[in-house]
């Protein structure tokens, strides 16, 4: 196959490496709107998976890679979050079939590096790797490279077998879709990151499709006062459906309030959903002395906290990142199934829109304004 490049370069394309033609939604330049284009995805090798996508979440973190907060290289398919149908397996795949639906993981654990070996495969060395490695190629033979090693906003992609789990048949695909990334983060965060006791006090800060999460899973642990703060008011409802049972807009008198529910002490365990230096700040004097702070929220690289010596002896406070809710997602999510099952988890409160490729970029701008929570995307429909 040979196409003409934009610099009226002829490129070669082998279709044997890349013979798999789909429409995904492209980002070619931080900022710039995506477009849906058709790549090309790499042959299936030994191990690998080719998944159709079935549903995918449009989630905070691909805001943050398409704006630059994040490193990605380009161009690339975002998108992580996802449920999908097995197509084709590769040699040596055996444990899994094509027709299995499957949901896709972004931390695809190695099993051999120290992290993994010592019970923290969502810490793993060489997990995320494949994002900066391309799996497909445009059609002016461009490099394609898979945003957080999913590159879920596309009909299909190519990933490694670790990097797919089985979904149950009485799970729903938009169910099996959230729980890629929001839902087990945010409850994981809850019950394994810090440990959340019962009886005790949880605040949350931001109220996206993690930070409902998180409240489902204070509600999971039997939390007792559970507060939600967010800047936008219409999201009162959701927190409180969710698990919270007071709702504050996030303002200057915040911190004061939540003091008044807790009996001036600050809340047991913090959770701070967002991510930026403000808002970690803001968890860490809403702490009671001795309090859990856990950082959710993935900020940017440049966005510097500061603590003084003084402040991390006398508070006594601890705080603590969160990857992928600590999970170890091939022996944890059967509990995950059987939450959604029994009705413990609602996931489909959480979503707030439906689309197709083309109403990524919509979806990416209404999580920037604070207004959706979770725009679930069909890749295989077209729009009207």
């Amino acid at each position: 196959m040979t196409v003409q490049a934009e610099n009226s370069t002829s490129v070669a394309i082998d279709e044997a490496a890349y013979p798999h033609a789909v429409r995904a939604a492209l980002l070619r330049a931080v900022g710039e709107p995506m477009a849906v284009e058709t790549i090309r995805l790499r042959a299936v090798g030994a191990g690998d998976v080719r998944v159709r996508i079935d549903a995918t979440g449009v989630c905070h973190s691909d805001l943050s890679l398409a704006r630059g907060v994040l490193a990605q290289p380009l161009p690339a398919v975002l998108g992580h979050e996802a449920c999908g149908t097995v197509v084709e397996v590769g040699e040596g795949v055996t444990d899994i079939a094509e027709g299995q639906r499957v949901i896709l993981l972004w931390i695809t654990p190695c099993g051999e590096c120290f992290h993994c070996e010592h019970g923290e495969p969502h810490l793993c060395a060489n997990g995320s790797s494949r994002a900066g490695e391309p799996y497909a190629v445009t059609e002016q033979g461009e490099p394609v490279y898979p945003g957080l090693t999913v590159g879920s906003f596309a009909e299909q992609t190519v990933v490694p077998r670790g990097a797919v789990i089985g979904v149950p048949d009485d799970i729903d695909t938009t169910d099996a879709a959230l729980l890629g990334c929001a839902v087990t983060t945010g409850v994981g965060a809850v019950t394994r990151t810090a440990g959340v006791t019962a009886g005790s006090s949880v605040l949350v800060i931001g109220l996206g499709g993690v930070g409902l999460s998180v409240l489902q899973g204070a509600k999971l642990a039997g939390a007792g006062t559970v507060i939600a703060v967010d800047r936008n008011p219409d999201k009162a409802d959701l927190a409180l459906a969710a698990g919270a049972t007071h709702f504050l807009v996030a303002d200057d008198d915040t911190k004061k309030a939540v003091r008044g529910l807790t009996e001036k002490r600050g809340a047991d365990f913090v959770f701070d959903c967002v991510g930026s230096a403000r808002t970690i700040r803001d968890m860490w004097s809403m702490a009671r002395r001795g309090g859990s702070c856990t950082v959710v929220g993935i900020g940017g690289k440049d966005d510097t906290v500061s603590f003084s010596a003084l402040e991390l002896f006398h508070f006594a406070r601890t705080l603590r990142g969160c990857v992928a809710g600590s999970l170890d997602a091939t022996t944890d999510m059967p509990e995950f199934f059987e939450w959604v099952r029994t009705g413990k988890l609602d996931l489909r409160r959480m979503v707030t829109g439906h689309g197709h490729l083309t109403d990524v970029e919509s979806a990416l701008d209404e999580l920037a304004a604070g207004r959706g929570i979770r725009t679930v995307v069909t890749p295989g429909e077209a729009s009207a």
